[in-house]
């Protein structure tokens, strides 16, 4: 059987990058703190650097991969000690999991973490590019700051935990990649309606040079009488997520009110 490096070149219109680094990979399983008997979810694994050394951890494993070729290598590789699913992880729905762990195409980076977050999980330690787990991780009135930082911080701690070089990857991308964790956690604040606090983090973010009052006028979530609300003259970026929280809650009072 030809090796999967061999006989697969990675795509670049999916944004693709295997890691080769051993040390790399030793230390990401590492943070996953794996027990045997936790259910891991491993997105793309490539040529299996991270299965691996998964397996070595836990026989409860489950694999997504797209690619089909990579997916017959990774079956082949694993007889039996996996549980793979071929197919677009996006559109596929993910088995019961304890730990993720995954090095995440830029490409599909957000609709992958966003889709994690709708999962019961207790930890996941995923690779990215340097600049989006810097948005991961950012806090209010900086470059970075999110609607993807205001969902993490709301349903998770989320830590950067170190920085892996370019030369790390074949073929080698122009940029360093970041390794962060997530654990779950319960919201640090409540709100009144969790679909309108999503929707105006969604729409500001969607136009965050803009004030607030523009950006709720723009699609039809300012009502006539805005007096009561605060921040309208703020940028969504400046505010804190208990802050975007106090808004929701004051729309949400307006709108029951009207």
């Amino acid at each position: 059987m030809k090796t999967a490096e061999k006989s697969f070149l990675p795509r670049k219109s999916r944004g693709q990058n295997f890691l080769i680094d051993s040390r790399v990979a030793d230390r990401q399983v590492g943070y996953a703190d794996i027990r045997p008997e936790d259910e891991v979810l491993e997105i793309g694994p490539g040529y299996g650097i991270l299965t691996e050394r998964l397996a070595e951890k836990t026989t409860r494993i489950h694999a997504i991969e797209v690619e089909p070729e990579l997916a017959e290598y990774i079956r082949k590789r694993f007889d039996g000690r996996l549980h793979l699913i071929e197919g677009d992880a996006l559109k596929v729905d993910w088995p019961r999991f304890d730990v993720f762990v995954s090095n995440l195409p830029y490409s599909i980076s957000t609709p992958v973490i966003f889709k994690l977050l709708e999962y019961p999980f207790r930890r996941a330690v995923v690779m990215v590019q340097k600049e989006f787990a810097d948005r991961m991780v950012a806090s209010p009135g900086t470059r970075d700051y999110s609607r993807l930082s205001v969902a993490l911080y709301r349903r998770c701690h989320a830590k950067l935990l170190e920085i892996v070089s370019p030369s790390s990857f074949r073929p080698r991308p122009k940029v360093s990649s970041a390794i962060v964790v997530l654990e779950p956690r319960p919201p640090p604040f409540s709100v009144l309606d969790e679909g309108l606090f999503q929707e105006i983090v969604d729409r500001c973010f969607q136009h965050r040079r803009k004030t607030i009052r523009s950006a709720l006028r723009l699609h039809g979530l300012l009502p006539e009488d805005c007096s009561e609300l605060p921040y309208l003259d703020e940028r969504i970026e400046t505010l804190s997520p208990e802050q975007i929280g106090e808004l929701a809650d004051a729309l949400y009072n307006a709108g029951s009110n009207s």
